[in-house]
């Protein structure tokens, strides 16, 4: 089992920059399939970017593409998204989310673990 905490989000003005992290636990991170997600009031979660175990895999949301970028280090047991750019439609509570078979993972109901959210306001 693995325990997933996110950090980093916060208020920022549109055109702004963020980056989010997410500390995972546990010695079996480097073999799992990670990704972000988000979700605003009122919708439905949604996926943003995903990564598989090795970083040779990624995949980003066409909202996000060309803005936002999701890495990993597997020796710290970290996820991150670098976000740029950002536009007050990005406003929403940000997850990570880890999958135990470690290939390319975009669908909310692929992943085991979830951790708590971070919450990102972008004001306009």
């Amino acid at each position: 089992q693995v325990q997933l905490v996110e950090s980093g989000g916060g208020l920022v003005q549109a055109g702004g920059s963020l980056r989010l992290s997410c500390a995972a636990s546990g010695q079996t991170f480097s073999t799992y399939a990670m990704g972000w997600f988000r979700q605003a009031p009122g919708k439905e979660r949604e996926f943003v970017a995903a990564i598989n175990w090795s970083s040779s895999l990624k995949s980003h949301a066409n909202s996000v593409k060309g803005r936002f970028t999701i890495s990993r280090d597997n020796a710290k047991n970290t996820l991150y998204l670098q976000m740029n750019s950002l536009k007050p439609e990005d406003t929403a509570v940000y997850y990570c989310a880890a999958d135990r078979f470690g290939g390319l993972r975009l669908g909310v109901d692929e992943y085991q673990y979830w951790g708590q959210g971070t919450q990102v306001t972008v004001s306009s």
